[in-house]
């Protein structure tokens, strides 16, 4: 993946344009090994068009040049409810049906459903609109939780920030963890967050005063992956009750802590796995699975293939 398509129109949310400009940006990715893309912010030929915010942007390529991209991305809008251009709708399905991969960032999911390509396929957007999005194309398999989702063809995220979770994902997907690892340092973000977007529907905000010590507790475990952690052990740390810091961990993460914990090893595994030559069950063992028999279906699960096919895929690749 190397050209990336942006569309921009009328009412595009500013965040979400900066947010793909951000993580395909080619003063940033073209230095200290990471991935070198060429971001097109393709549009209405020859027209300013009105982001959100009251900022302009003349598009460098028309709609016609979506074709020749690697990937296509559709940031969200301000106002879901309004029309779409039938050349924005009709560029669209012509890059879908080339085989060029779509995905959109929040309400930019409303756009891929006029489009016909969400119909039969389970997309998000933010949860603030996701009833809206499943009332108004119910031929969609509309997912509030997730933060995205997709199939490789087309993609969707949730809102706001998991914009760069998903931007981040395929570039995970087609350069390895390492690059998207890399943007995400450059951007001061996490490389990926676990959870849905579930926990970010309004509820009480967990005061953050003081010292945290839930943050310490997740800093000694990955420290010690290989640990044989249990909630009991990990609650004794915070010097807590059992029930008690699995309430606090999930109100502060979104996810119960063995699901975090699960999450973590799998991530140091593919890190392992890319980054060294050490044997699938030595993995398995400093990642705290101690076999690798017991890391298999983990790995599987999250990540969609086998730790050895994983290996053969990425390991020791640089981004090109």
């Amino acid at each position: 993946m190397r050209t990336v398509g942006c569309v921009v129109f009328d009412g595009v949310r500013a965040f979400d344009y900066a947010v793909i400009g951000e993580v395909f940006a080619a003063h940033r990715t073209s230095r200290g090994g990471l991935p070198a893309f060429d971001l097109r912010v393709c549009g209405p030929e020859g027209t300013r068009v009105r982001l959100g915010g009251g900022l302009e942007r003349v598009p460098d390529a028309g709609l016609a040049d979506l074709l020749h991209c690697d990937l296509v991305i559709v940031p969200g809008m301000e106002d879901p409810s309004a029309g779409f251009d039938p050349a924005l709708l009709d560029a669209l399905r012509a890059a879908h049906a080339r085989g060029v991969p779509i995905a959109s960032l929040c309400a930019g999911a409303f756009v891929l459903a006029a489009a016909g390509l969400l119909d039969g396929r389970k997309a998000t957007t933010h949860w603030y609109v996701a009833a809206r999005l499943a009332e108004r194309y119910p031929a969609v398999v509309v997912d509030p939780d997730v933060l995205f989702t997709g199939d490789g063809a087309v993609w969707t995220s949730a809102g706001v920030a998991a914009g760069i979770d998903l931007c981040l994902h395929l570039v995970r997907e087609a350069h390895g963890q390492q690059a998207a690892a890399g943007i995400a340092r450059a951007m001061v973000t996490a490389p990926f967050r676990a959870g849905g977007q579930a926990q970010f529907i309004p509820s009480p905000v967990p005061d953050a005063s003081g010292d945290d010590p839930l943050a310490a507790v997740r800093a000694a475990v990955l420290a010690e992956l290989d640990h044989p952690w249990t909630v009991a052990g990990m609650a004794r740390l915070a010097l807590m009750a059992e029930r008690t810091f699995a309430r606090r961990f999930r109100g502060t993460t979104g996810v119960p802590p063995l699901r975090w914990l699960l999450e973590q090893r799998v991530l140091h595994a593919q890190r392992l796995l890319e980054e060294t030559d050490l044997p699938v069950d030595d993995i398995a063992v400093r990642s705290g699975f101690g076999s690798a028999v017991s890391l298999r279906p983990a790995f599987t699960r999250r990540v969609g293939v086998a730790p050895r096919d994983y290996r053969r895929t990425y390991q020791g690749r640089r981004p090109t």
